[in-house]
């Protein structure tokens, strides 16, 4: 399709523009009027009146909505849903008051108008299988539509220009390659099986290294290299503290010691929703980003300004929380095993992420796909958070692939009148594994175990006065055992965190407040009294512990350096015995004092470097890469002093040293085949792939960031890179 002629603004109005307007008169009026009946303070006296009062209702949303990015740009977010939602109920209350055939009374009477018959609204678009989206999409695609131009000419007439090109790319959080399948067959994904079956795309799977985590990946597909992240949170000797990638801070400060400027959005592109920026030019709900909020102007005014949006937002989460509280009930009451618990205040984050979350997300990368942008990247965390409590093929979490693919579908409607000619790849991070937790097999927590063994050997087999310090760094708020209700993982309240830093005034632009913290969940940032952040402890504790998924480490902080595996030994002789003959654990990797590193199981050993393998292969169950990704990760510099990841059985079910029953990090199971799905035209060259247990595949994020460079290139959207440029981290 071709761009429009440049300097002249199409204002043909289509078929769309009247269904749509319509539609919306209709609604507003069909809401107002219910609500009405049911508000005896307000009397309406005949259909007239109320399609009036509609119609008012909608221009003066039109209307004030440029006045409403002033204020956002101004007062933060927060101040532009607060006058939105004050300034709809005047217009609400003259329309109420002073058109005729009306009888109003108090404020009071006009609110609940509004909220009721905004419930109402919502709830008739769930009647009738209406996207959530689609009620703030429309305004966006009638816009594109007319900023477009239609009919579009023929791109091969006379004068004719074909649009520029750019690169959409969608990152389904956790999302395994076996799960995509499944949801392909099951007909749950209908616009991928749909590109699939027209021959438009390919599917193939890219294989997540160790650790199979979402800053791991996120970090390496983004910047291109993970040299940086150990695990999900891990135990750093230079700063004498936890560093969690969901602390907007410490996820800024893995970015710096990352970014060389040139990431994968450098040159103009954007981030919405990611963990980190890859240099975008523009970071909307970003982590490492999270003080720069939403940018002046951006369609949340249209989306939360609105009290009919707001109040359907949470008419909907609502309906999400209540949904999820019955899933989790009928999988104790079905018995279903493995399986944790679903309560605390998960059910509220599940709520927010997979629907208000979800809509603005839409919203935001619609408007820069209109907007042009070169390169869009968005992360979509719905089916991890659901998968991780409900399990990866449970059929809640599939579900939720099914509200990401209309997701892409919208988009893939708003990209055929954008001004760029999008291509669109969609890509995970990583997969999950389902299994027990470790605490389910051990009866014990993974800290307490730790605990347990390094007190073995000691005279009297007592633990020393100064155990009381021992800490578990992955903040067991991640709720051990599926009877106990807990507050969720910091991973589950990263997006949230990220949200309420960009809704605090001021937030956007503002570069003297830092990028922003934990504000929310069980690693929110401790403060002094003075204000500063992340106060010094007092003394270091003597082990952290801290689990990703079935991947775990030990660290001894008080140690100036890593720990070898005999000095281990030597200090705590029963500790890495004890965790070698563990039921739940498969292999333990130490670290010897001239460099070896050696890999342990019940039944044997091997050393990472040569391959040698005494007694029984402790890694014959993990895979062909499964050496070369332990010892690469146990080489890292934050990497832990002991590496450990769980048994995995037969069908590829792990344990996970935290309490979540669908889990990534390590090995096992289909954490680590990752999707690519890619048009066909932007081709993979065999040279790049590896052969990973006899299929061909890209090897690690670093491999998939250069892919997605080269295709920029290809298409391009960006400059060639010359052939003595230095060479970016590949971390292998």
């Amino acid at each position: 399709m071709s761009a429009p002629a440049p300097g002249r603004a199409a204002v043909r109005v289509t078929v769309a523009d009247v269904r749509g307007a319509v539609w919306s008169l209709v609604s507003t009026a069909a809401g107002l009027g219910l609500a009405i009946w049911v508000v005896p303070g307000v009397e309406v006296t005949n259909l007239w009146s109320l399609l009036l009062a509609a119609l008012a209702v909608g221009l003066g949303d039109v209307l004030l909505r440029p006045v409403l990015r002033r204020i956002a740009h101004r007062s933060g977010a927060v101040g532009a849903l607060v006058s939105g939602v004050l300034t709809q109920l005047a217009v609400a209350w003259a329309a109420l008051t002073y058109l005729p055939g009306f009888r109003s009374g108090s404020w009071v009477d006009v609110l609940a108008v509004l909220v009721i018959a905004a419930v109402l609204m919502a709830l008739g678009r769930w009647v009738v299988g209406a996207s959530d989206n689609e009620y703030v999409l429309g305004d966006l695609l009638r816009r594109a539509r007319r900023q477009a131009g239609v009919p579009r000419r023929d791109p091969r007439a006379a004068g004719a220009t074909e649009r520029p090109a750019g690169l959409l790319v969608v990152l389904l959080d956790g999302v395994a390659r076996p799960t995509l399948d499944y949801a392909l067959q099951a007909g749950l994904a209908p616009t991928l099986a749909r590109w699939l079956g027209s021959g438009s795309h390919h599917l193939t799977t890219w294989w997540a290294r160790v650790p199979a985590t979402t800053p791991a990946s996120t970090i390496g597909l983004l910047h291109g290299s993970t040299e940086h992240v150990p695990a999900f949170r891990w135990w750093s000797r230079a700063l004498g503290r936890l560093v969690v990638t969901n602390r907007p801070a410490d996820a800024a400060a893995v970015e710096a010691r990352t970014s060389d400027g040139s990431g994968l959005l450098a040159g103009g592109g954007v981030a919405v929703s990611t963990m980190f920026s890859g240099d975008a030019a523009t970071s909307l709900l970003v982590m490492s980003r999270a003080r720069e909020g939403l940018g002046p102007g951006q369609m949340f005014v249209h989306f939360f300004a609105s009290p009919f949006v707001l109040v359907r937002a949470v008419v909907v989460a609502l309906g999400e929380l209540v949904k999820e509280l019955y899933q989790g009930w009928q999988q104790a009451v079905r018995g279903v095993e493995p399986r944790v618990s679903r309560l605390g205040w998960y059910p509220v984050l599940r709520a927010v992420t997979n629907v208000v979350l979800r809509d603005l997300n839409t919203t935001l990368v619609a408007e820069q796909l209109v907007r042009g942008a070169p390169v869009v990247c968005v992360d979509l965390v719905d089916y991890d958070e659901i998968a991780h409590h409900a399990g990866p093929l449970r059929p809640e979490s599939l579900r939720a692939l099914e509200g990401l693919d209309r997701v892409v579908g919208l988009w893939e409607q708003v990209a055929a009148v954008a001004p760029r000619r999008y291509d669109v790849v969609v890509l995970s991070d990583h997969g999950q594994s389902l299994g027990s937790t470790f605490e389910q097999v051990e009866g014990r927590s993974f800290l307490d175990e730790v605990r347990r063994l390094m007190a073995l050997g000691r005279p009297g087999g007592a633990a020393r006065p100064d155990d009381d310090r021992v800490r578990d760094g992955a903040a067991s708020a991640r709720g051990e055992g599926r009877r106990r209700a807990t507050a969720p993982d910091s991973e589950a309240w990263g997006p949230a965190n990220t949200a309420l830093n960009a809704l605090r005034p001021g937030a956007s632009g503002d570069e003297a407040a830092g990028p922003g913290r934990m504000m929310v969940g069980p690693d929110r940032t401790e403060r002094r009294p003075g204000g500063a952040e992340d106060a010094a402890v007092p003394e270091l504790p003597e082990v952290a512990v801290v689990g990703s998924g079935n991947l775990g480490m030990v660290w001894f902080p008080r140690e100036p350096r890593r720990l070898t595996g005999d000095e281990i030994r030597e200090r705590w002789p029963g500790l890495l015995p004890g965790l070698v003959a563990n039921a739940a654990v498969g292999v333990v990797v130490e670290r010897g004092a001239g460099g070896q590193v050696r890999a342990h199981g019940r039944g044997g050993s091997r050393d990472l470097r040569t391959g040698e393998v005494v007694g029984e292969d402790p890694l014959a169950g993990y895979g062909s890469r499964a050496a070369a990704d332990l010892l690469r990760v146990a080489g890292l510099d934050d990497a832990g002093d002991l590496v450990l990841v769980s048994r995995v059985d037969e069908v590829g079910m792990v344990h996970a040293f935290e309490g979540l029953v669908g889990s990534h990090g390590g090995l096992g199971g289909a954490q680590n085949q990752a999707v690519l799905l890619h048009p066909v035209r932007l081709a993979v060259p065999d040279d790049e792939l590896e052969d990973v247990d006899g299929t061909p595949m890209l090897v690690g994020a670093e491999a998939v960031h250069r892919r997605l460079v080269a295709w920029l290139t290809d298409l391009g959207v960006r400059p060639p890179v010359a052939e003595d440029a230095p060479g970016r981290g590949s971390g292998a």
